[in-house]
This record gives C-alpha cells, structure tokens and sequence, in this order.
C-alpha cells in the first residue's frame, strides 16, 4: 500500500480502503483465523453449548485471535520488537526489512486482534507510532534489557521524564536520571502531586538540559517531540506518553503514572527481577 500524500509513514485508516481495495488473502485470512480462534476455543473446552451447537465466549475468541494472530513469524517480530520500544511504520519497516504495503497488511491484523494501537505524534501530526497493548504481550523472545543506568528524556522535563527516573528507581532500586531537551524552569506541581498519590517524592528535583549522554546509559525518550528532534541514538527506546500539562487535569497526570509503571514493570519483568513494587492505583501509594 503506497504512503498518501502526508501519511510519510505509509499507513493507512482502514476505513480508506475499500471493500475492491482488499484482496482475497486478507478475507481469508480473517476467516482462518476465526476458525483457529474456535479451534483453539474448543481444545480449551472453554465454551458455551446452545442447542447443541459450539459458541465460544466473546474472551476466549478474543484470547484466540491473538495468538492466531501472533502465528505469523512477521507479526511475532513486530511485536517482539515492540516490546521495549514503540515505532513509526516507517522504522518497523526499515528494521526488519518488510515492505511498507505487507507491514501494513500485518499491522491491521494485529490491531484487530487487539495487541497494538496506534497513534499520531504529538510532535508531528503527520507522523504515527505503533505501540504494544502491553496486557495482551504473549512470547518474550526480545533482545537485551538494560543493567546500566536509564536516562528519561523529554521537552521540558518537568513532568513525565520527572516521573520515569522516579518510577525506575522504585520499582528497581537501581539509578535513573531525566532531562530535557528545553528544560522548565521547575517541574510541575501536577507531576509533583501525582507522584506524591503515587508515594514518590520528586518535589525537590530540578529540569535540567540534555548534555552528554553517559556511556552505558539506556537512553528512553518519553516525549514525541524531544524524540524527532534529536539524533536517535542506535539502541534507543521511545515511549510516545501523552502530555499532562496541556490540560493539567489530575487524571491526565495519574494516568501517565499508571502508563508509565506498566511500561516499566514489563522491562523488569523482562530482565528476570521480582517485581516487588507494584503500581498504585491513582489515589494510593506504592508498596
């Protein structure tokens, strides 16, 4: 599928292409994988019988559809290499060398079966990220998660790179710092107090500019913008988070905690370390 003027990354809505535009491998693959999916259910034995006949639950077809889903060794990569870090189309494509019409034929799939989203920058609005739907991660063969030191990096870094280096060194005890690429002249009081719900203290932290990076450091932007201005470095994570400051809502705040930890919590997981801090719901603490 050929990119539309001012989709650079080649993606296209579903809802752009016609019923003449798909062609008869995606229709039957759609209806193969139902078949897995009612298959799988049976194998189970986790259904519903109605006047004799097989009717799965609405969750165990949605259960099956992913891993029908995941049964293509293209689409496990692309989740796989979702793991640690989103992607534009464009990078899926460049990285695992798929072609931009095929990656997006395995995209809709995935989004179907409801174990990826996507989003537009809030950067560039011409520009989209993919991301995991990290409750549905099924499969861990994803290279290597960090030992050294995290570096969280936004525009202003007064709220969500703030709150990463705070959730990191809770939930791991090990160092994490945050800078920005046009740092505030403090961080703001709805990140501080949505850290304080979440039983963090970053009240006495401090913006600071983005300068040399330390060797060995796992670089993490969280911002879209700070993330297509600077020269990604090879081996880089991004983690598009929306921006709580624009509404300055409180639970735009917390639910940039809550998708943060999530984030994190998967990366420990990842590395093998009990995770023996767990995420607080908006108005409680962390253990």
């Amino acid at each position: 599928m050929p990119a539309r003027p001012g989709d650079e990354d080649g993606w296209t809505d579903g809802a752009d292409r016609t019923e003449g535009d798909r062609d008869d491998g995606d229709r039957d693959e759609t209806a193969a994988m139902k078949t897995v999916a009612i298959g799988a259910a049976r194998a189970a034995g986790a259904t519903r019988r109605t006047g004799g006949r097989f009717d799965p639950s609405e969750d165990l077809l949605a259960r099956a559809a992913r891993f029908g889903a995941l049964g293509d060794p293209t689409r496990l990569a692309i989740v796989e290499d979702l793991v640690l870090s989103d992607r534009a189309p464009k990078d899926l494509s460049e990285r695992l060398g798929v072609a931009s019409n095929l990656l997006a034929h395995h995209l809709e799939v995935l989004e179907a079966a409801g174990l990826v989203v996507r989003s537009a920058s809030s950067g560039d609005r011409r520009r989209k990220y993919v991301r995991l739907v990290r409750p549905s991660v099924v499969g861990r063969g994803v290279g290597t998660v960090p030992n050294g030191p995290m570096l969280f990096v936004c525009t202003h870094n007064s709220a969500r790179s703030q709150l990463a280096a705070a959730l990191w060194r809770h939930r791991t005890g090990a160092p994490a710092t945050s800078a920005g690429t046009d740092p505030a002249r403090q961080v703001h009081r709805g990140a501080v107090a949505a850290a304080r719900r979440a039983g963090l203290a970053i009240g006495d932290a401090r913006p600071c500019a983005l300068g040399n990076i330390p060797i060995g450091s796992q670089v993490v932007t969280v911002c879209d913008r700070a993330h297509e201005e600077l020269s990604v470095g090879e081996g880089w994570w991004h983690w598009s988070v929306p921006d709580p400051v624009p509404s300055a809502m409180v639970r735009a705040f917390d639910d940039v905690v809550a998708e943060l930890d999530a984030r994190i919590a998967a990366v420990v997981a990842l590395q093998g370390r009990d995770p023996a801090h767990r995420p607080a719901e908006h108005h409680g603490r962390m253990s």
